[in-house]
């Protein structure tokens, strides 16, 4: 929904400078809320390039609160930006929960401030909303604009993004020429910035689609070896492992049969796209609340596992320092689980 700057209506204004994946599960939230009226939002520079050509979004405000407008004088700027295009009935919705982001909209002056009667900067809020751990993330976004303990169905919840032509032509230029550009692909996402959330079995699973599909390697910079690795057992595996924004990326997801991917971003990229995912757990489990929501969603896990979950992010090395969690979960069971999502209605 696109809704010009001149509308009337009092405007909302979403802050959310959190991961990049808690991003993409705002964008629920934020098309609610564009039903109302206008949505400004307030987000990191990546989360901001991530969610260009958003047709719920009015105006982004950028807010890189470690570089450019890290401290005080930042905060106070940021502030002013906002404040000085919400108009005097805005409404805050603190997607982030902390201090920081509460200050940012009391400093603009909106003087409506919903959030989480859980958050650290809850004292701030004017409306605290329950926060439900055992719901999606998603959902829990979204009920921050419904009424008391309303729930949103399945169509309401899936995350979307919207890549532009410029992303599905730096697409088309990476793939031009190789064995993706012929034939069907699946793409690997063996990257997470936590280490225990990286499957390590990614050069096997390569090894065993490669003579059924196009591979193609997503991931930051960080993933470069990770994609070297993949690309011993796959030589003609594509890496587009740092070389394109992250909503092109989205846009490359987009044209995959299945993305196979840890807990980290690109699931919630393949989301937001509608691609068929298999997502591998370790230290941590869907039930926090952030598995895939792609229409096609499989979840590999070592479901039995007492000491499951370790972690709410993933810690640096396995606690009890077997890993079984990650090591346990065969490369032929997780090709399976791929060849699956691959042949799903919803990929043809």
């Amino acid at each position: 929904m696109s809704v010009p700057a001149s509308d009337p209506r009092p405007a909302s204004v979403v802050i959310q400078t959190s991961f990049l994946g808690d991003v993409v599960l705002t964008t629920p939230l934020i098309a609610a809320l564009a039903e109302r009226g206008p949505v400004d939002v307030v987000t990191t520079p990546a989360g901001a390039a991530l969610l260009k050509h958003h047709p719920a979004v009015r105006r982004l405000v950028p807010y890189d609160k470690r570089g450019t407008a890290r401290g005080i004088r930042g905060l106070h700027r940021t502030a002013r930006e906002i404040g000085d295009g919400a108009g005097p009935d805005a409404i805050a919705y603190l997607a982030q929960g902390s201090l920081r982001s509460g200050t940012l909209a009391l400093l603009a002056g909106i003087k409506a401030r919903v959030g989480f009667a859980s958050s650290a900067g809850r004292r701030l809020y004017t409306h605290r909303i329950p926060y439900h751990a055992e719901w999606h993330h998603a959902e829990r976004l979204w009920s921050l604009s419904a009424t008391a303990d309303a729930r949103a169905d399945a169509a309401h919840l899936r995350p979307h993004l919207y890549p532009g032509a410029e992303e599905h032509a730096l697409v088309d230029a990476l793939l031009a020429g190789t064995d993706a550009a012929a034939r069907p692909f699946i793409a690997l996402a063996p990257g997470s910035v936590w280490a225990t959330k990286r499957w390590p079995y990614y050069p096997a699973l390569a090894r065993a689609l490669a003579s059924d599909y196009a591979l193609v390697i997503v991931g930051g910079a960080e993933d470069a070896d990770l994609a070297a690795s993949i690309q011993v057992e796959a030589p003609d595996a594509v890496s587009a492992v740092g070389t394109l924004p992250l909503l092109a990326s989205a846009a490359l997801i987009a044209r995959a049969r299945a993305l196979v991917t840890n807990d980290s971003a690109p699931q919630h990229l393949a989301s937001a796209v509608g691609t068929p995912t298999v997502a591998i757990f370790g230290p941590t489990v869907p039930a926090f609340g952030f598995g895939p929501l792609a229409p096609v969603s499989l979840i590999a896990e070592h479901s039995r596992m007492p000491c499951r979950p370790c972690d709410k992010h993933g810690p640096a090395v396995c606690p009890l320092a077997h890993f079984r969690c990650m090591r346990e979960l065969s490369p032929e069971s997780v090709a399976t689980l791929a060849r699956k999502a691959a042949t799903s209605e919803v990929s043809a």
